[in-house]
């Protein structure tokens, strides 16, 4: 249970320990609010940025790019390969991982130089403003963190009611084309597709990440095909053109998406679900 933020912030004003639980079920605790903090992906950037840690941040991996003052900070590696040897020159205290996004491996190596490190696995909206107050707490900035956390909720039950109650629309997502990769019912992006009245037609495979077959897909038959815009592409890649009988396909309803707002599980994921909801309801 966290602390009331009157207290927190007396205990940010002296220095006074501050511990929270992180996504991993590990206590992360310390001695004072973290003063150099380096964030292992960039929706952790993003969400320590928002929290108010944003002027401690000393590390980032690779694609780190927002918000804009991001630009100018070190970079310790990238989503394949840590530069172990420099994040122990920056002296962190804290060092924020995605848990599955990181291998186990990689984090045993952080946790062995003796560094502090948060553990987040975002798989609901409410995670992004859990874990926006748990920064706080660990920033010793609650009332930044706390008022950042309100706003997304805010924004998203917002959504979650304008589209409420519309008819359904069958959706594909697309996170790949060769292999041909989609997403299941466990992924935050299928929480987008539902407040916006869609239906992942792969929810009920087991995997978080599975890859399915273009045959599979043609006979899902989706209405909509959603996908991370690439440069300046119109469509998704892949072998559209030989499924002329798939709804999407024959009408062209294809989402194109910034790939910084529904991919990065940040608080910017709201925005991206808005641009998601109004592509399915043009799909109506």
């Amino acid at each position: 249970m966290l602390a009331a933020p009157w207290l927190l912030a007396w205990a940010a004003c002296f220095g006074q320990a501050v511990s929270v639980t992180d996504d991993s079920g590990r206590a992360v605790s310390l001695a004072r609010p973290a003063q150099r903090i380096i964030a292992l992906a960039p929706n952790l950037t993003e969400l320590a940025f928002v929290a108010g840690g944003g002027d401690r941040v000393i590390g980032v991996i690779r694609h780190s790019d927002h918000p804009a003052a991001v630009r100018s900070v070190p970079l310790v590696g990238d989503a394949f390969a840590l530069n172990f040897e420099r994040i122990a020159q920056l002296r962190p205290d804290l060092v924020l991982v995605w848990q599955s996004g990181l291998a186990q491996r990689q984090r045993e190596q952080l946790r062995a130089l003796g560094l502090t490190l948060y553990e987040s696995e975002i798989r609901h909206v409410d995670d992004i403003a859990s874990t926006l107050r748990r920064l706080g707490v660990l920033f010793g900035t609650p009332q930044v963190a706390d008022a950042a956390a309100t706003d997304v909720t805010r924004r998203w039950q917002a959504l979650s009611t304008r589209y409420a109650g519309r008819p359904p629309v069958r959706v594909f997502y697309q996170l790949w084309h060769e292999p041909l990769m989609t997403l299941s019912g466990d992924h935050l992006i299928t929480q987008a597709i539902i407040a916006c009245g869609g239906v992942n037609v792969f929810a009920r495979l087991p995997a978080l990440t599975p890859t399915v077959s273009w045959e599979a897909v043609a006979q899902a038959d989706p209405q909509v095909i959603a996908s991370a815009r690439v440069g300046t592409q119109t469509r998704p890649e892949g072998r559209w053109d030989d499924l002329p009988q798939v709804d999407a396909v024959k009408h062209q309803r294809y989402a194109l998406l910034p790939p910084d707002l529904l991919g990065r599980m940040g608080p910017r994921f709201v925005d991206g679900a808005q641009l998601l909801c109004e592509a399915i309801d043009a799909a109506r």
